[in-house]
């Protein structure tokens, strides 16, 4: 299988190049120039298959480069005993609304984002002994809070990798702060920015395709990759995880093989519910993918309008990972919808940075509404979510509580009863404050970030995380703020090159 770019089809690259690279020359993404069909017999005999062996069946569908044995090394380095707190690794609870809640959560660091990112450098490192053997490879992440520690704790110490990771000073959480600010690691570096999270991603999108900046890498035998959603190695793993919860649907008895689900996942930058897309592409029977967005609904708008406009109000909130008005991943959807369409994605892409909008034609704004749902809710709704989820016997994070909100909107206005996935993406104690303030009613004046996550602790039962607690005794490594015109030069700072 060769990859193209969604901006340039005459690109076509191995698997191995696309990892490698993160993100094309021309600015565009890679995508699969043809997506690998799958069927019933295929999935019965993932059904009775741990999560490990599931994955490297998927995954070797995609990674047609990777041998069976670099695949294995993979997935097994990634997703070992020990490395999530649920034998499952992504396990299901059904709550009481009837949904099904697939915990992403289970990893080092607490959100979905391991279940990725736990995985790419070891694809990463194995595809650049392929394709740029002897270079550095120097990892560039913009994170509105959770990529960001996810992708330090994956590459901390990784041979021949460096890694920096830029996010918006007041638009993360006080523990996803903490998680990035204390990381360990020789090579690793962290820096807020003066800007919000879309600020962060357009600088670090501008320095990978600035050319004199990779010329100036090259001569110090390094080169550019990334961990965040653009990058193809960071995408391919989350197809692998609504897959195996189709199986274990089938293995639970909720459903028979053949029967529609449907998906709903809280996102901003369009990853997560993306790689339930090529999901249901590949042959999962998925009816509908429900999108569900907060306050920042500028998705929640264009998936029903057909109208993506980023010149709106900025909306700082409790579900701070989907505070994103540019949704990079979109870029690989349209390119799909529109048979592959690099001038049509050019075209869209080029309206997006001179005007902050651009409108897609009836063909394609059809495509979306027979794929796609979706629904927003602001932080009111939120809490008041949390609350009751909680009332009903599960905690849910602040992002989660965005999804499950979305999806009782979806059910009241469609009555669909199809069976449904929900993602869930953080442990809620990543959100202690908005988590605390849901389901007692108030934070106590004065307290700390672990003072309420003791409080929640007494008020549910349930246990915070030991590599969140544990924070409590740690001091920052990493103090410096920039503003944005200046990230490049803290790149170089920490590369330690001119």
């Amino acid at each position: 299988m060769l990859y193209t770019s969604t901006r340039d089809t005459s690109v076509r690259v191995t698997a191995a190049q696309a990892i490698a690279r993160g993100i094309s020359a021309d600015g565009g993404l890679f995508v699969p120039e043809s997506i690998p069909q799958i069927d019933r017999d295929f999935l019965s005999s993932l059904v009775p298959l741990d999560y490990i062996s599931r994955a490297k069946k998927v995954l070797a569908l995609y990674l047609t480069d990777f041998s069976e044995e670099e695949i294995d090394y993979c997935v097994q380095g990634a997703y070992k005993a020990g490395k999530f707190s649920s034998e499952k690794v992504a396990p299901l609870k059904k709550i009481a609304n009837g949904a099904n809640v697939l915990e992403l959560w289970r990893g080092p660091t607490c959100a979905f984002k391991d279940m990725a990112l736990q995985l790419l450098p070891y694809l990463l490192t194995t595809a650049a002994k392929k394709s740029a053997p002897d270079k550095t490879i120097v990892i560039l992440v913009a994170t509105s809070g959770d990529t960001g520690k996810a992708a330090l704790e994956g590459f901390k110490d990784v041979a021949g990798t460096k890694i920096m990771v830029f996010y918006p000073n007041d638009g993360v959480s006080p523990m996803q702060k903490l998680q990035m600010t204390t990381q360990e690691g020789e090579n690793v570096a962290v820096c807020a920015i003066n800007g919000n999270f879309d600020d962060a991603q357009n600088g670090v999108k501008a320095i990978f395709t600035d050319k004199a900046v990779g010329e100036t890498l090259a001569k110090n035998g390094m080169m550019f990759s990334s961990a965040n959603s653009i990058n193809w190695g960071r995408l391919v793993p989350q197809i692998v995880y609504y897959i195996s919860a189709y199986c274990d649907l089938i293995e639970n008895g909720t459903i028979q093989n053949g029967d529609e689900i449907n998906i709903v996942v809280p996102t901003g930058n369009f990853g997560n519910i993306l790689a339930a897309y090529y999901a249901k592409c590949m042959g999962v029977p998925v009816k509908t993918l429900i999108c569900a967005s907060n306050a920042n609904n500028v998705l929640t708008d264009f998936l029903t309008t057909g109208i993506y406009d980023r010149n709106r109000r900025f909306y700082t909130t409790v579900s701070p990972s989907m505070d994103i008005l540019i949704s990079s991943n979109l870029e690989r959807l349209l390119f799909h919808l529109s048979g592959d369409s690099a001038q049509r994605v050019n075209g869209w892409m080029a309206k997006l940075k001179e005007s902050g909008a651009y409108t897609v034609e009836a063909d394609i704004l059809d495509q979306l509404k027979a794929d796609f749902a979706a629904g927003c809710c602001d932080d009111a709704a939120t809490k008041e979510t949390i609350r009751t989820t909680w009332q009903g016997g599960y905690l849910s994070d602040t992002h989660t509580a965005v999804a499950i909100r979305v999806f009782e909107d979806y059910l009241k206005a469609s009555g669909d009863d199809t069976p449904t996935v929900i993602a869930s993406t953080a442990n809620p104690y990543k959100f202690s404050a908005a988590v605390l303030s849901a389901v007692k009613g108030e934070v106590p004046a004065g307290a700390d970030e672990f003072r309420q996550v003791e409080l929640l602790a007494e008020e549910t039962g349930e246990p915070c995380p030991p590599q969140l607690f544990t924070l409590k005794d740690k001091t920052p490594r990493f103090t410096d703020c920039c503003n944005k015109q200046d990230m490049e030069a803290q790149v170089y700072a920490m590369l330690g090159i001119r």
